[in-house]
């Protein structure tokens, strides 16, 4: 698995990243070490988290998941320089009071001192990327179809922001920057300003990328190519649906362990767990099978081999997953597959937009 470039940073990345908001709610801190400690091993080197983590977001969980990557960089103090280390301040409150407040704006002084709670957390003294969550902005994102110019309202402008991370830059606490559930205009926007006043450039975007949700493709992507932006694909399973786990009829929260949706009442009530979202799994899960793969191993290698994408983002809560995960790298499709694939997609468009 060779090492990538994100963007036109000097990072270099294994184009599998471990996504962590697992840890600290379906995933106890052993568990998330054995997870972190078999994925070191296997040879990745990218691991992305968040200050909001762990999901579904709690009061109790704030933080949970840096707090158990620093205790494992703690541990293992020569691991931390193995590591190309991702983690995001969250964006304007979401109805989560417990993140400053349930500040409406995300300002400089904000992103500086999420910056610094996140670096203590995780026990490190600088953070590789450093992404901006969701956008300090009236936006379309999680799910939202449009935009609606009357939800405007005044927010700290895209410069101050990258003023902000310009700071952390200059202070050797963050190497590079990025920006996350973020809409081609206003990648342009932050490209633009990084430009004119010399700022801190975005080198990626993570974004959700799966069979279900392939809106990447309706502009983003040409945006990221012609601007040397890499693309950070999560959810490539759809929160499972592309697992074939919940291919049977309904979730039954007596089955936790199917997963996410299954397990938290919030989750099913997301995009993911939109009824034409799963009809749509079921339908790529159904393709996977009759090709003679399982729906994990199609769902990945659709993100994995796909010129978009730098880095899929893969969540998991045991070793046994990882492994799956994993050894879908060496699965090919073929151009008869991929046919059938952009045919489905044809039909159903994108049901978990």
């Amino acid at each position: 698995m060779t090492p990538l470039q994100l963007g036109l940073s000097d990072l270099r990345v294994t184009p599998i990243c471990l996504g962590t908001m697992t840890f600290g709610e379906q995933v106890d801190a052993d568990g998330a070490h054995a997870i972190l400690d078999r994925a070191l091993a296997r040879g990745i080197n990218f691991l992305d988290t968040a200050e909001m983590y762990s999901v579904p977001p709690r009061r109790e969980t704030f933080g949970a998941t840096e707090t158990i990557l620093g205790q494992w960089f703690a541990k293992r103090p020569e691991v931390r320089r193995q590591v190309v280390l991702a983690t995001k301040v969250a964006g304007p409150s979401r109805n989560m009071d417990w993140i400053r407040g349930g500040a409406r704006d995300l300002r400089p002084e904000h992103i500086i001192q999420a910056c610094e709670d996140s670096l203590r957390r995780l026990q490190t003294d600088v953070i590789d990327l450093y992404q901006i969550h969701w956008p300090n902005r009236n936006a379309p994102a999680f799910g939202a179809l449009y935009h609606d110019p009357s939800k405007d309202a005044e927010q700290t402008s895209i410069e101050a922001q990258l003023r902000a991370m310009e700071t952390l830059v200059k202070a050797g606490k963050v190497r590079h920057v990025g920006l996350s559930n973020e809409t081609p205009w206003g990648l342009m926007a932050f490209l633009r300003e990084a430009e004119r006043h010399g700022l801190p450039r975005v080198q990626t975007v993570q974004n959700p990328y799966a069979l279900t949700n392939r809106v990447v493709d309706n502009g983003l992507d040409e945006v990221m190519h012609k601007e040397s932006v890499s693309l950070l694909a999560y959810s490539p399973l759809a929160f499972g649906g592309l697992t074939g786990k919940y291919d049977g009829p309904g979730f039954d929260p007596a089955q936790p362990e199917l997963g996410r949706i299954a397990r938290f009442d919030s989750m099913r009530k997301q995009r993911w767990a939109r009824p034409e979202a799963l009809t749509a799994a079921r339908r790529y899960n159904a393709l996977a099978r009759a090709h003679g793969l399982s729906p994990v191993q199609m769902a990945l290698a659709f993100c994995y081999r796909n010129w978009r994408v730098a880095s899929t983002i893969i969540g998991v809560t045991s070793v046994a997953q990882l492994d799956e995960c994993l050894d879908a790298w060496s699965v090919p499709l073929s151009p008869e597959l991929l046919a059938e694939i952009d045919k489905l997609r044809w039909e159903m468009r994108d049901p978990a937009q």
